[in-house]
């Protein structure tokens, strides 16, 4: 019994040695061989060509539409055959709009359709291209296309002809380059019921904000959101005085809460005492004007500002005589201020790209200009001139402060504030009297009416 038990026992481990040594390893062959079909892309595949054609914004926006694992999937299975538009169909003869729409997030299914309609599940050579017209059903269940072949020998598919036939060929496919983008009529009805008005929400209309002509303020408030841009240009926001600036604006205090205006004011003025070289500067924003007020004010209510802080050592160059002028403190300054958020890599990619760039100032109607000079940035004209000395000493999102190594002067005025300009007198030159052809000619017609003409 026991005889029969250890034979019956050792005939069962012989066959499921049997099972393992030879069943096995023909189970995992056949799953090596369809994981190699279908999950593994060869570097002779006709996707790692296409990566690397010079269809580059075909492949850009394959990968933006998330299509490269269906891809891999279709070339497991089957050859395709791709036609691929152009770079330059892509790039400047599309419809802007129409592009944006295609890369919004929320149209990636519409992207989707579009790409897979330029894709058939077959390998079509250009020498076993159909005579006549024929339809082909594409990788987009929703879309076939139309291939015709003219007797003149053009081949076109949907009307888009074919520019470049068997441009590249691999194992696993073939790419047709043709001279635009087919786009499907689903897609399109897709852009057309976007752009539609039908499908945007109503508004009511709202006329235009009206202004007090006496106090120079909105006579109702505006309905703007937290973050909006202003409605009034920050000149009718200004005070209308260089030395009466109202009391601050209900901005971060009151029940809006946009910005705090007077704290990122005081954030930066702490900024420059502690950046140091900037004592001057500061000292005139807050103790012999009203700037500081006002610049609070106007950052309150929503505007952005770019303040160019000369250093002690150019603010100790202005005579009393420019200072002592009623005003001439706040107009110095107000040519300082630009109303614009900048920063020293703005400014500098902008004169880098145009040369000269001129910026709009507090000091209506001047601008300064700036333009590039040694690696920085120049502001100003001839000897009124600064660089860039200490970029961004202070940068929030509505307060920029760039130090400059002189103090700005409108041209105008620094013509006119010149005490030794030279001037070349005016001297009376007696010239030899002279009769041209004119002259002549006008005398002589003036004789025939019996004047005299000496």
């Amino acid at each position: 019994m026991s005889t029969m038990d250890s034979s019956s026992i050792y005939g069962v481990s012989s066959f499921l040695t049997f099972f393992l040594l030879f069943l096995l390893p023909l189970h995992s062959y056949s799953a090596h061989n369809s994981s190699t079909s279908s999950g593994q892309i060869n570097s002779n595949s006709i996707l790692v060509a296409l990566l690397d054609s010079h269809y580059t914004e075909l492949a850009e926006l394959v990968e933006k539409a998330l299509l490269l694992q269906n891809l891999e999937d279709a070339v497991g299975n089957h050859n395709i055959t791709i036609f691929a538009p152009r770079n330059q169909a892509l790039e400047r003869d599309l419809d802007p709009e129409f592009k944006r729409f295609l890369l919004e997030p929320r149209n990636l299914r519409s992207l989707q359709t579009l790409l897979m309609s330029h894709i058939l599940p077959a390998r079509l050579a250009s020498h076993h291209w159909p005579t006549g017209e024929r339809r082909h059903a594409t990788l987009s269940a929703d879309h076939h296309l139309h291939l015709t072949s003219k007797p003149s020998g053009e081949k076109t598919v949907d009307s888009a002809e074919i520019l470049r036939p068997d441009d590249v060929v691999r194992p696993d496919g073939i790419i047709h380059g043709i001279e635009r983008l087919i786009v499907p009529r689903s897609v399109q009805e897709d852009f057309n019921r976007r752009r539609n008005l039908a499908a945007i929400s109503a508004v009511l209309p709202e006329g235009a904000p009206e202004v007090d002509p006496r106090t120079n303020r909105l006579k109702k408030p505006a309905p703007v959101p937290a973050g909006a841009p202003p409605v009034l240009p920050i000149y009718d926001a200004m005070a209308p005085g260089p030395s009466i600036a109202p009391a601050p604006a209900p901005g971060p205090g009151g029940a809006r809460h946009h910005f705090n205006g007077e704290r990122q004011v005081k954030d930066f003025i702490h900024t420059l005492l502690h950046y140091g070289g900037y004592n001057e500067m500061a000292d005139i924003l807050v103790n012999l004007t009203s700037l500081a007020t006002e610049m609070g004010r106007l950052v309150s209510e929503g505007y952005v500002l770019t303040v160019l802080a000369p250093n002690d050592e150019a603010m100790a160059k202005l005579t009393t005589d420019q200072l002592s002028e009623p005003g001439a403190p706040e107009q110095i300054m107000y040519y300082h201020i630009i109303p614009e958020y900048q920063t020293e890599e703005s400014m500098y990619n902008a004169v880098r790209r145009f040369g000269k760039v001129r910026y709009d100032t507090l000091r209506l109607p001047h601008k300064v200009l700036a333009q590039e000079a040694d690696g920085s940035v120049k502001f100003g004209h001839g000897d009124s001139s600064a660089y860039l000395f200490d970029p961004d000493i202070y940068t929030d999102g509505r307060i920029s402060v760039q130090g400059i190594d002189g103090v700005l002067i409108p041209p105008e005025e620094q013509d006119e504030s010149l005490p030794n300009r030279r001037t070349t007198p005016l001297v009376k030159v007696a010239a030899k009297p002279r009769r041209g052809k004119l002259m002549e000619l006008a005398c002589n017609m003036l004789g025939a009416f019996g004047q005299a003409c000496q």
